[in-house]
């Protein structure tokens, strides 16, 4: 296993026992030979770069004759979509996890706290890591640094995955045709691949964001633990029959402040925006190049409000993906709104600047959102 780095198990989180934990646990794939194998992969990459062309001429987000800078497309098993993770929380939590190190170093047996409570965590994080990687399909990855195992664009863009063994399972469990899912499934991977290319100042606000809301956080080590306990508990099963813990709420529930809600609202504005924008460019390519899709779509929406089991609902709503599950709906009617009242060029004014994002509110009420960006615009 490649190190992520020095210090990755020191502090509050042991990164590199966490890939460790998550590769032993993960589950194995579907069963293809190799030769499939090959094919998938090289499909995938061929799809990917078909969509790319799909994608800017249907949202029109990249001037003609622009070239954007370029980022890697990677197909990678569930270990690879692990270890582009860990390294990307790792970017992201740095901060906060220096203040909480710093925190606990001064109370009585900070040091042997933070032996045991690193590995503790680490376990625990590769535990949820290990079950979210078998549900995965694709992912634009921002935030990692880039190395060898993990290339990344020009100026530190980010990168496309693509979890082929994910893709197959999903293929075969909807029994849809395989060449057209996967052409589907990079069509709407894609998008989120123009929405970073095409909008440069977009990774830095949405990190901005992030990092604010972290600052904000002021939570004792212990009480994100006993949070981390609680999803390993559900994923392993052991927690008793009926018990929710903590009213069910969210691991991101669990740290807000004030200051914290207004962040999170912003955040679930954007990240609503962006992922119904790709189910909407999903839905407008997809017709004219995915010949089934329309069977897809249905088989998947079933398959999507659904969830796989009472395990899966319980560690749904622990994570937040709930949340993200109404982030497509609510995202792809807002889009659709908006661009039914001013068009394709109309709504693309939202990738103007952070300020012509739009509010959790507009996000329910698309007509506002209208009103002010276009009447400031055009009075």
């Amino acid at each position: 296993m490649t190190s992520l780095g020095g210090a990755a198990s020191s502090g509050m989180v042991d990164w590199n026992l966490a890939v460790a934990t998550a590769t032993r646990l993960v589950r194995p794939g579907p069963d293809v030979s190799r030769d499939e194998a090959r094919a998938v992969v090289s499909e995938l990459r061929r799809h990917a770069k078909a969509s790319e062309e799909h994608v800017r001429a249907f949202t029109r987000m990249i001037p003609e004759g622009v070239r954007p800078a370029d980022t890697p497309v990677l197909v990678v098993d569930r270990a690879g979509w692990v270890k582009a993770n860990v390294a990307g929380f790792r970017e992201v939590l740095k901060p906060l996890l220096d203040k909480m190190q710093e925190r606990r170093g001064g109370s009585p047996g900070g040091a042997v706290l933070g032996a045991v409570g690193g590995k503790v965590t680490g376990v625990e994080l590769g535990m949820l890591l290990s079950f979210l990687s078998s549900r995965v399909l694709g992912q634009y990855e921002t935030f990692a640094p880039p190395t060898r195992e993990l290339p990344a664009g020009e100026n530190g863009g980010g990168r496309l995955l693509l979890v082929a063994p994910n893709i197959v399972h999903v293929e075969r469990e909807l029994d849809v045709d395989p060449h057209d899912f996967r052409l589907w499934v990079c069509l709407h991977e894609e998008t989120h691949r123009t929405q970073f290319t095409g909008v440069p100042w977009l990774r830095d606000h949405l990190e901005g964001e992030i990092q604010s809301f972290l600052g904000e956080t002021d939570v004792d080590p212990m009480t994100v633990l006993e949070r981390l306990r609680e999803a390993a508990q559900s994923l392993a099963g052991s927690r008793p029959e009926g018990e929710e813990g903590d009213s069910g709420r969210s691991l991101v529930e669990l740290v807000q402040t004030p200051a914290q809600r207004e962040i999170l609202s912003r955040l679930t504005a954007v990240m609503s925006l962006l992922e119904g924008h790709a189910d909407f460019v999903m839905d407008g390519v997809g017709p004219q190049v995915v010949p089934s899709v329309a069977e897809i779509r249905e088989k998947f929406q079933q398959r999507r409000a659904k969830g796989a089991s009472r395990l899966d609902l319980a560690l749904r709503k622990l994570l937040g993906l709930d949340a993200k599950l109404r982030q497509y709906r609510d995202g792809e009617r807002f889009v659709r709104a908006v661009v039914d009242q001013v068009g394709m060029d109309g709504f693309n004014r939202v990738w103007t600047s952070p300020n012509t994002l739009p509010t959790k509110a507009e996000i329910a009420k698309p007509a506002d959102w209208v009103a002010r960006v276009h009447s400031r615009t055009e009075g």
